[in-house]
């Protein structure tokens, strides 16, 4: 996973550091596994990888993102990119080996049916309100990025479907005669 978490941030081409990312979703989604949170790795294979993944693709695609500009700045930026790695990894091992973050063995979470029942009960029952003001924020940022990204540009040739319409077929073809040549012999 940090493999791919540091292609993702080194790659040049955007596809390939989108790529990478789907890669840190799913060995994150096997974490989760190994941890048997079954319902929260799949979750995160289905909505990173398959909804959010396939929108960044769409949206880097559209963009057509000049990379030459970026790529000038990325050695400027590597002092202030290095001290906030050292102090967010710092702030990583502090909270791994303080005790208060000490995982506890007896949990009241789990019900006898699995922790995905338990999740669900929880998440549609005491979280609903800000599970659906969740859903309903997502849907706003979706249709904004579509707005945003729709746009006309002078390079590419688009369709008026309204112009189409109002063409007659006398307008779409016409007959042109042409006298014929003689055949010369070579």
């Amino acid at each position: 996973m940090v493999t791919a978490a540091l292609r993702m941030i080194t790659a040049k081409n955007p596809v390939h550091s989108i790529l990478s990312l789907v890669l840190v979703f799913f060995t994150s989604s096997a974490i989760w596994l190994l941890l048997e949170a079954e319902f929260l790795a799949i979750t995160l294979v289905l909505v990173y990888v398959g909804a959010v993944m396939v929108l960044f693709l769409f949206v880097v695609m559209m963009l057509n993102i000049n990379t030459a500009q970026i790529r000038e700045g990325f050695v400027k930026f590597m002092p202030v990119a290095i001290v906030v790695s050292l102090i967010m990894i710092a702030e990583l091992v502090l909270v791994v080996i303080s005790k208060e973050f000490e995982l506890e063995r007896e949990s009241n979470f789990v019900f006898e049916s699995g922790n995905t029942h338990a999740l669900g009960e929880i998440l549609y029952t005491d979280y609903l309100l800000p599970f659906e003001t969740a859903a309903v924020i997502l849907l706003v940022a979706i249709v904004a990025a579509i707005v945003l990204t729709l746009r006309q540009r002078v390079e590419t040739r688009t369709q008026n479907p309204g112009e189409q319409i109002k063409v007659k077929a006398k307008d779409r073809v016409r007959i042109v005669s042409l006298p014929s040549e003689d055949k010369k012999e070579y």
